[in-house]
């Protein structure tokens, strides 16, 4: 047998299953937490178009505050990881006591913001009278959840650092089925449940339940992450792969060493995650003045690569684990191929992503609209899409393998600098200057074209990054190498 082939079989294949068993899960989970927002959308939708606008409004304001949560909270996973690659079990229970601590103080804060700030951002948005109050309820409703989710966000962080990722997508899909039932009792009422089921079926008490319309959708988000939350601490508790952990055996107080550890690797990761999100957000609010039909087609082309994304976005968070974990083992040459490795399988994920929206943009758009107009502008810029796959692929990867070194800071500083200077600068430039006698204002494709070149900036920095650090840290471990 050849060296490569022998390579291939004792080293790259074994690690590449590893990698996707553990992308998988978390891929699963991510389309499930997902699905909760589509849920949202269409059941309020039916219900009537100011409840529909009031959770897209709303949603607006609390998934960048949730989303924050979620990344400074996923610098638990390379601190989890690396001690169990190094066999420190005892570490890791109060390790995760003060990330609980400092979820339940995000969650606290976050739930103060949605009920006292958002009437005043409603005022500078110029949101209608009717759609500001009905969307203020709900997010008033939902605020009850914010630490829940918090807390949950937090054990899916341990539980992934655990190279238990399986938890995530089953509790995922478990507050998947909460939020179907609960928002269409809340939302439509008794009546919805007469058009349902009939009259002869609902018993009396629930006929006359009122139709909450956003504000039930928010009381059935808040209860699906309760749900969530609840079910991962009865799972940690009782589950045979965190034995030796003892996470719940007595609690540890907050620490200063340990808060410190966790918002050193942690702040910068949920900082980069919200510049991506507003860098989306501002996007789409520039491209608003541009017409309808134009924001019809960017939303349903974001839409359909959002999904595809949540392989390479996966694979990212998995690759963290097995960094880290590889450097718990105090193995930093294995860790280095470890990331690389990863990165090889973030470009055939790229690659297949990229066949699918060749092979499927035009169908799958006609699916989203009967616009014909909307159609055509969607497929131009799904050809757009194509071509960043491999930027997105990579950036998003690189960017995990250098949590997996709790790398954190300058991959914050290169994110703001690609997606904010480069990507957004750069595109609103394009869309609506142009590049002077070369071409005119390009509208929306000058948009697309910005993000390419944010992510492609990006891409090329954290290979940088990592090339450097992993070197590094190699070159610590063996001072005379």
């Amino acid at each position: 047998m050849s060296r490569t082939a022998h390579r291939l079989k004792t080293l790259y294949w074994p690690e590449t299953r590893l990698l996707m068993r553990l992308a998988l899960p978390i891929c699963g989970a991510q389309l499930a937490q997902a699905g909760m927002s589509v849920v949202d959308v269409m059941m309020t939708g039916r219900q009537s178009a100011t409840a529909l606008a009031a959770v897209s409004v709303g949603s607006s304001l609390w998934m960048p505050l949730m989303l924050f949560m979620t990344g400074t909270l996923m610098g638990v996973t390379p601190i989890v990881a690396q001690l169990l690659g190094g066999q420190r079990h005892d570490e890791i229970r109060p390790a995760v006591h003060q990330a609980l601590w400092i979820a339940l103080l995000l969650g606290i804060i976050s739930a103060a913001l949605l009920w006292l700030a958002v009437m005043p951002v409603f005022k500078l948005m110029s949101v209608p009278p009717d759609v500001a109050l009905a969307s203020s309820s709900y997010l008033s409703a939902l605020a009850f959840g914010m630490p829940g989710v918090a807390l949950f966000q937090a054990l899916r962080a341990f539980s992934d650092g655990m190279n238990h990722t399986r938890p995530a997508l089953w509790i995922s899909l478990i507050g998947l089925g909460v939020n179907i039932p609960s928002n269409y009792l809340l939302i439509y009422g008794g009546d919805g449940l007469v058009d349902l089921f009939g009259p002869l079926i609902v018993p009396g008490f629930l006929q006359n339940l009122p139709a909450l319309g956003a504000f039930g959708c928010g009381i059935a988000t808040a209860l699906s992450m309760w749900t969530m939350a609840l079910s991962m601490v009865l799972y940690t508790r009782r589950g045979r792969t965190y034995g030796r952990v003892n996470l719940w055996q007595r609690i540890t107080w907050p620490e200063w060493n340990g808060l410190r550890e966790l918002i050193i690797v942690g702040l910068p990761i949920g900082i980069a995650i919200f510049v991506e999100v507003t860098l989306f957000t501002l996007i789409a609010l520039f491209i608003a003045s541009l017409g309808e039909i134009t924001v019809a087609a960017h939303q349903v082309a974001f839409s359909y690569t959002g999904i595809l994304f949540m392989l390479p976005l996966s694979l990212s968070m998995a690759l963290t684990v097995r960094v880290g974990n590889t450097l718990g083992q105090a193995r930093p040459d294995m860790a280095r191929l470890v990331a690389w490795h990863g990165i090889a399988i973030s470009l055939a994920a790229a690659a297949i992503n990229s066949t699918l929206l060749w092979v499927t943009g035009e169908w799958v758009m006609s699916l989203y609209t009967g616009n014909p107009q909307v159609q055509q502008l969607a497929v131009s810029l799904i050809t757009l899409a194509v071509f960043y796959q491999v930027s997105d692929a990579l950036q998003a990867n690189l960017a995990g393998a250098l949590r997996g070194y709790k790398d954190t800071r300058i991959v914050m500083l290169i994110t703001v600098l690609s997606y904010w200077c480069v990507g957004l600068g750069g595109g609103h430039w394009l869309g609506t200057q142009g590049a002077g006698p070369f071409f005119a204002p390009l509208g929306v494709h000058g948009y697309w074209l910005g993000l390419i070149a944010g992510l492609s900036t990006a891409a090329a920095l954290l290979g940088w990054r990592l090339h450097h650090i992993s070197a590094k840290t190699q070159r610590q471990a063996c001072p005379s190498a």
